[in-house]
C-alpha cells in the first residue's frame, strides 16, 4: 500500500511538472496567447478523454439529479477563470513566481475557514499562511521583471482558486465525486470558451499567429491536452489514497522542481542562440522550423 502510494505521488509530481513546463513553453517560448483557444483545446481533449474512459469502464461518472448540476454550476464558472486568469498569468511570469502567487489561495482557505466557519485553525496553520502571504507581498519588490498585468492576472487566478475549493468543500458528500465534478467543469468550460473566443477577439486573431502550422507548436498542444487529463486522474487518485495533509505535502514536493528543468531549459536554448527576439521573427518569416525563446524568459 505504501509503495502504491509512492507510486500515484510521483506520477503526480511528473504530471504537475511535465504540464506545467508544456504550458509554459506555448504560451511564452511560442507566444500563443490566445486563452480562450488554448485553454478550450485542453478541455475539450480532457472532456473527450474523460468520456471514452467512463464508456471504456475505466472511470465512473455518476447521472447527477439537476439540483446538484445547477448547484455546482457556481464553481465551474470559477474553475474557468481559475484556467483563463492561470493562462495569461503563466504566460507573462516566470514559474516559480506564478506558484508563490499561486500558493496565497491556501491563504483565503484558511481566512475562510477561521473566519466564517469558526473552524478551530493551528498556530503552525496560521503562521504558514502569513509566511506564504509575506511572500507573495515581497515578490512585486523584487521582481527585476515587474509585470502589472502578469500579477493582476495571477491575483484574479489565486481568488479564483480560493473561491473554488472553498466551493468544493461546501458541497454534499455524496452529491457529485471529484470526476463528476471535473467532467462537468469541462463541459461548461468547453461550451464557455467556444462562445468567449470570439468576443475576445481569439478567433480571428489566431490566424496571424507565425506558427499557427509549426508541428512543435501542435505537438506541445497534444501533450498539454494529454498531460493536463493525467494531472487530473492523477490528483483524483492522490486525495482518494492519502490523507489532505498528504496530498497537500506532494502539492508542495511538486512546485519547487519546476524551477530547475526551466532554467535549465532556458539555458539550453540561450547556448542555441534563440533567445533573441529579432531572430525569432526572421526565422517566422522566412519558415524556418525553430522558434526562439523571447529574451522576457530569462526570468531568474
Amino acid at each position: 500500500m505504501c509503495m502504491r502510494r509512492c507510486l500515484v505521488g510521483l506520477t503526480f509530481c511528473t504530471c504537475y511538472l511535465a504540464s506545467y513546463l508544456t504550458n509554459k513553453y506555448v504560451l511564452s517560448v511560442l507566444k500563443f496567447t490566445y486563452p480562450t483557444l488554448f485553454q478550450g483545446w485542453q478541455t475539450l481533449i480532457g472532456g473527450l478523454l474523460l468520456h471514452v474512459s467512463w464508456k471504456l469502464g475505466w472511470a465512473e461518472i455518476n447521472s447527477s439529479s439537476r439540483s446538484d448540476v445547477l448547484t455546482w454550476l457556481p464553481a465551474s464558472v470559477l474553475f474557468v477563470g481559475i484556467i483563463y486568469a492561470g493562462s495569461r498569468a503563466l504566460s507573462r511570469l516566470a514559474i516559480p513566481v506564478f506558484f508563490t502567487l499561486h500558493n496565497v489561495a491556501e491563504v483565503i482557505i484558511c481566512g475562510h475557514q477561521k473566519c466564517f466557519q469558526k473552524e478551530k485553525t493551528s498556530p503552525a496553520k496560521i503562521c504558514s499562511a502569513l509566511f506564504l502571504l509575506a511572500a507573495a507581498g515581497c515578490l512585486p519588490f523584487n521582481d527585476s521583471q515587474f509585470d502589472p498585468d502578469g500579477y493582476f492576472w495571477a491575483v484574479i487566478h489565486l481568488f479564483c482558486v480560493g473561491a473554488y475549493k472553498i466551493l468544493q468543500k461546501s458541497q454534499k458528500p455524496n452529491a457529485l465525486s471529484d470526476i463528476d465534478q471535473q467532467y462537468l467543469n469541462y463541459l461548461f468550460s468547453v461550451v464557455l470558451l467556444a462562445f468567449a473566443s470570439h468576443p475576445t477577439g481569439d478567433l480571428l486573431s489566431v490566424l496571424d499567429f507565425p506558427f499557427l502550422y509549426f508541428y512543435r507548436f501542435h505537438g506541445s498542444c497534444c501533450a498539454s491536452g494529454f498531460l493536463g487529463f493525467f494531472l487530473m486522474v492523477s490528483t483524483v487518485k492522490l486525495k482518494s489514497l492519502m490523507s489532505p495533509g498528504q496530498c497537500a505535502a506532494w502539492i508542495f514536493f511538486a512546485k519547487p522542481p519546476a524551477r530547475r528543468p526551466w532554467r535549465g531549459l532556458a539555458g539550453f536554448l540561450r547556448a542555441e542562440g534563440l533567445l533573441n527576439t529579432g531572430k525569432v521573427g526572421s526565422q517566422a518569416a522566412g519558415g524556418e522550423h525553430r522558434p526562439g525563446l523571447w529574451s522576457s524568459l530569462s526570468r531568474r
